[in-house]
């Protein structure tokens, strides 16, 4: 029957498998292997009492490396072709030790900023790095941006001076609005896009805010009458926790990586772990063995079976511990 009569043509990949396929073959490999096997009938044992053991190892070495060692002359489909690797080679890459990379750390640094009126005061937390990698600096009632993306600096707002000077600040998660908090125990939250203030949070303590965190919409703030209070700022009423725990000023706020817990330092040098989840707002961990006040904490965000803590006390001392594997 003719195909090509009833208007249909015989598609290229429905060949007739016994019919080699003359695209698909290497005539090269097939002249060398054809002429290769005819000297080797003819002068077999000459060569074999010629070669010595590492000659013919060598021989079959570089068969292998240069995809000499193929036994198929024909071929009837299209294949891709194989690496011209050797199991040999492959194996000697993987045997070769991994040099250990060498971590380069910078001598000198990479930028200086001039900080006038910066409040000398190890218990205050003046500056923050956005997630739009701004940089955001209190000096004094006000506070300055710094872009480290174009390197403009600019001043955002300055606080009146009953109000102010500026103790703390803290970047929202989306990189667009930022915390204040001021000596005279207000919050002000504002908008850095339209450079306009949101919202103020009255009453939360009786005397300066020091430290803020963000968990989400909870900004969470300590002050310096010891207590950390949670503050939803999408709602009117916006204290929904408070935890007392501390005897001296929150100098430093932690929120783990799930959002679940929260880690606190104080000028009475304890650390304290908080859990969210928790009804009651007894503190879940305590640590104690500090000789100065806690500033710096930062939780370790690759152990996931327990949670390790790293803390920086004001002597310069850094110290960490793990906690207990039911808070992971």
């Amino acid at each position: 029957m003719n195909w090509k009569e009833h208007g249909r043509k015989i598609p290229k990949e429905n060949l007739d498998r016994f019919i080699p396929n003359r695209s698909a073959m290497d005539f090269d490999f097939a002249h060398h292997a054809l002429t290769e096997a005819l000297i080797e009938a003819r002068d077999g044992k000459k060569k074999a009492r010629e070669l010595s053991p590492s000659k013919e190892a060598y021989r079959k070495r570089l068969a292998e490396t240069l995809g000499l060692n193929r036994t198929r002359i024909l071929a009837f489909r299209n294949k891709p072709q194989p690496p011209l690797h050797s199991h040999y080679h492959s194996a000697s890459l993987h045997q070769q030790p991994l040099k250990p990379r060498r971590r380069r750390i910078p001598q000198s640094c990479s930028k200086v900023l001039d900080a006038p009126n910066i409040l000398d005061d190890f218990y205050l937390n003046l500056l923050d790095w956005g997630s739009r990698n701004v940089l955001a600096i209190a000096l004094g009632h006000t506070l300055c941006l710094w872009d480290a993306s174009t390197g403009s600096v600019s001043e955002f707002v300055t606080i009146e001076e009953d109000q102010g000077p500026i103790t703390s600040i803290s970047w929202a998660p989306d990189g667009s609005h930022v915390a204040l908090g001021l000596n005279n125990s207000q919050v002000q939250l504002w908008d850095s896009s339209s450079i306009r203030k949101i919202r103020t949070l009255n009453g939360v303590h009786h005397s300066r805010v020091g430290s803020l965190a963000w968990n989400n919409h909870i900004l969470t703030t300590g002050g310096m009458d010891g207590k950390i209070v949670n503050n939803d700022v999408r709602i009117r009423s916006h204290v929904v926790g408070t935890y007392r725990g501390h005897t001296g000023e929150i100098c430093g706020l932690k929120w783990s990586g799930s959002g679940m817990q929260l880690a606190s330092g104080g000028n009475d040098n304890v650390v304290h772990v908080w859990d969210r989840s928790s009804a009651s707002s007894r503190w879940l961990h305590r640590l104690d063995e500090h000789t100065s006040a806690v500033k710096a904490l930062a939780w370790c965000p690759s152990n996931r079976i327990c949670l390790q803590l790293v803390v920086v006390e004001q002597m310069g001392r850094s110290s960490s511990g793990t906690l207990t594997p039911e808070l992971a």
